[in-house]
């Protein structure tokens, strides 16, 4: 459905065609952004790599998670929007989570954007591109369901590794989250869509993919009636030239023994866990809408050190949410103190627009939601740091991604650090690796972002 349309003075000639991409939030977005760019280069479009040096059109593929993001997303748009002012790029198209939950406001407030684009406008990326470009001005919001989840992807991560996404979509409705709203009920793709895919990859060159959906844990459900995760982490093992697979957004309560077992046995998978759990106090999990009890939560987190030995589990908490008191923060900044994640991400809430968390008594002060992030950021970064520094004399399996020329050593990451995420092992070789390769690194220093050792 188009919301708005204009004839300009001139279009942009053809043989000037170039598309340049600002892409921002999730790895989901990402994804999002290189299977549009795969169709606009195969309808003959150039991708341009700097969007600094000018392009016909620029792509702003935008979040809207938090506050913060849609903030960093309006403040693209409108740097995008002064290099059109300037002539340094031609038109602007707006896409992503923020145009499909905001496009009337990016419409109204931003009239230099050329395309405002729902999620489900994805497909048809060329025929917009080439409708703006003759002049037109654009705003498409499709149904969800027409977001593409196959088909070709321009990758933008290193060849080595990449994102493969297996769901999109949610359906667990937490009080504070709109992403059922901006990307709609959970879909997740056909197993054999995602195998075709990982073997392509790994064709490709990729030797360690990272799973990823609004919720893994859950995949299969909606399609096949059951969860599959564990299938499909069996026949992605298969895969002969794959030497690791990873997972990220696992929810707590979908961590079922048969997940927990597939984990432990087979050798491919990282010994690494996303696993957000927002909080530990019940009152406050049940505000949010979680769900799952703190025993449960903490039984969990036990099984899989039991029966993962060395496993790093990454996971995610949110302070000053409705009814959050000096009690609830005091236990779970004990929880963290217990529990010794190897990391960490620690946001305030803020309130989102039309969903329950708005409504609820016990609003916290942003100011003291703040604090109580700085806290446990600084907790955590304490943990981390000791956790490193007990890596000291270990022996770790390192994926090699890069070689620096400047300190003439590796740069890689064991099966605790994922890609783009978390930290780095820097080491020296007196072999030639290439990225891909996995060498044993005898680790000898430890830093805060970073392990130092030498194969």
């Amino acid at each position: 459905m188009a919301i708005f349309k204009r004839k300009e003075k001139e279009s942009i000639p053809e043989e000037r065609r170039s598309v340049a991409f600002v892409c921002l939030g999730c790895p989901k977005n990402q994804v999002n952004a290189e299977r549009m760019m795969a169709e606009l280069q195969a309808a003959g479009f150039a991708l341009a790599e700097n969007v600094y040096h000018g392009a016909d059109a620029v792509i702003v593929n935008t979040c809207a998670f938090i506050d913060d993001a849609k903030k960093e997303a309006v403040e693209h748009i409108l740097e995008m929007a002064e290099l059109k002012k300037d002539g340094v790029v031609q038109k602007v198209l707006v896409t992503g989570c923020l145009a499909q939950g905001y496009r009337e406001e990016i419409a109204r407030e931003i009239p230099e954007a050329d395309a405002v684009l729902g999620l489900g406008a994805n497909g048809d990326i060329v025929r917009h591109v080439e409708a703006v470009l003759a002049g037109e001005a654009v705003g498409e919001f499709p149904d969800l369901s027409c977001l593409p989840l196959h088909g070709p992807r321009k990758l933008t991560s290193p060849g080595h590794w990449a994102w493969l996404q297996i769901a999109d979509g949610c359906d667990n409705r937490c009080a504070y989250c709109k992403i059922p709203e901006l990307r709609g009920p959970f879909r997740s793709r056909a197993m054999e869509g995602i195998l075709e895919e990982a073997n392509l990859l790994v064709e490709q060159g990729a030797r360690e993919l990272v799973l990823i959906a609004q919720d893994t844990t859950r995949y299969g459900l909606d399609l096949y009636g059951e969860l599959r995760l564990p299938e499909l982490l069996r026949e992605l093992c298969k895969i002969e030239e794959l030497r690791r697979v990873r997972l990220l957004y696992c929810y707590p309560d979908e961590m079922g023994d048969e997940l927990i077992e597939v984990m432990a046995n087979e050798p491919k998978i990282a010994k690494y866990i996303d696993l957000p759990l927002q909080h530990i106090d019940d009152r406050v999990l049940r505000a949010m809408g979680r769900r799952g009890s703190s025993s449960q939560i903490r039984a969990l987190l036990e099984a899989l050190r039991s029966k993962i030995p060395g496993i790093a589990i990454r996971t995610t908490f949110m302070t000053g949410f409705p009814g959050e008191d000096g009690a609830a923060f005091e236990a779970l900044s004990a929880f963290i103190a217990e529990q010794r994640f190897a990391h960490m991400g620690v946001f305030a809430f803020s309130p989102q627009e039309g969903t329950r968390a708005c409504g609820l008594p016990g609003q916290v002060e942003p100011e003291i939601a703040q604090s109580r992030a700085q806290i446990l950021t600084q907790q955590q970064a304490e943990i981390a740091l000791q956790l490193q520094q007990e890596a000291v004399g270990r022996t770790l399996a390192v994926m090699v991604d890069e070689y620096d020329t400047y300190t003439d050593s590796f740069i890689g990451r064991g099966e605790a650090d994922a890609p783009e995420i978390d930290g780095t092992v820097v080491f020296t070789c007196a072999e030639n690796l290439q990225a891909g390769d996995v060498a044993e690194v005898e680790i000898f220093d430890a830093r805060e972002d970073s392990l130092v050792g030498r194969v």
